[in-house]
């Protein structure tokens, strides 16, 4: 597959895993209303670690190396129990649309950590097309009325920072041992770890959460947890780190949409506008030039 292909076919995923991802914080909103928020952002990493050692086991994958078993490590806390938690323990106090804001976020911090942990080189033009991102979702926190930031703002800002070095990292690890492996094993051998805190935090009122609490622990539970990182770190892979990341942009607006079908939330007019002048600059970061080091390619 030529680069060109690549870069493409790395898109593609890529917009899969925004779009699982979307889904995200409107569903852990809904789950956190009747369930415990550590419960939530711990025991879905439990859900998944089982599904990803099924996977394992019947690929008959071979065991990670040392050196994988650090990158490992650092996917992990990042992706698998930092964002997952922090964002958990916000939603229990933040709208989800609030969070979204926050999040938006994301892909800037992603692409730093792909110039430390990967090696890319984003070009002037990218930087500037990302810093356009970053500062119409500051425009965008302002117009819509969020005065100030919150105490739960500090837990949404660590979950990005520690996504975006799990990002980065697992982008790097999928050119190396594929894609679906990274998460897979990534949630297998952090999921022992988790057991104990997830039991500690379970109670007699689950048996009271109702039908949609357990649907909704069930999309950040498989979809948000394992599926859609399938699409993710493939896409990375294919794309680059620092490129990919960009089509994070809409996520926040995907995340808006949902959050007032599902959840009642308001969407304005200021949200539309803006959210186009977010594709405006997904699709001119698009066109700019990113430097990075094309590994050998690995089935999904």
């Amino acid at each position: 597959m030529d680069a060109a292909k690549r870069e493409s076919a790395g898109l593609l995923y890529g917009f899969f895993g925004v779009l699982a991802f979307s889904f995200t914080l409107p569903m852990t909103r809904i789950a956190v209303e009747t369930m415990n928020p550590t419960f939530v952002g711990l025991g879905r990493a439990v859900i998944a670690g089982i599904l990803a050692g099924i996977v394992l086991l019947i690929k008959r994958e071979r065991f990670p190396t040392k050196a994988q078993l650090k990158s490992l490590a650092i996917v992990a806390i990042g992706v698998v129990i930092g964002f997952p938690l922090l964002t958990s323990w916000a939603m229990n106090q933040l709208p989800a649309n609030h969070g979204a804001v926050v999040i938006a976020l994301l892909p800037l911090a992603t692409a730093g950590a792909a110039v430390f942990r990967v090696g890319e080189r984003p070009s002037l033009g990218y930087w500037l097309a990302s810093i356009a991102g970053s500062l119409i979702v500051l425009c965008f926190t302002f117009l819509n009325g969020i005065n100030g930031l919150h105490w739960a703002d500090l837990a949404l800002i660590g979950a990005v920072l520690l996504a975006a070095v799990g990002y980065a990292e697992g982008g790097k690890l999928s050119a190396e041992m594929g894609s679906w492996q990274v998460i897979s094993w990534a949630l297998v051998l952090i999921m022992p770890f988790l057991l104990i805190p997830v039991a500690f935090v379970c109670s007699s009122d689950l048996v009271q959460v109702p039908l949609a609490g357990w649907l909704s622990f069930g999309y950040v539970s498989i979809i948000s947890q394992f599926v859609g990182f399938l699409w993710w770190y493939r896409g990375m892979e294919l794309g680059g780190v620092a490129r990919v990341s960009q089509i994070q942009y809409v996520q926040p607006f995907l995340s808006i949409i949902w959050s007032g079908l599902l959840l009642g939330e308001t969407i304005t007019i200021t949200t539309v506008i803006l959210a186009l002048c977010i594709v405006l600059t997904v699709a001119k970061g698009r066109k700019t030039s990113v430097r990075r080091r094309v590994a050998q390619e690995k089935s999904v």
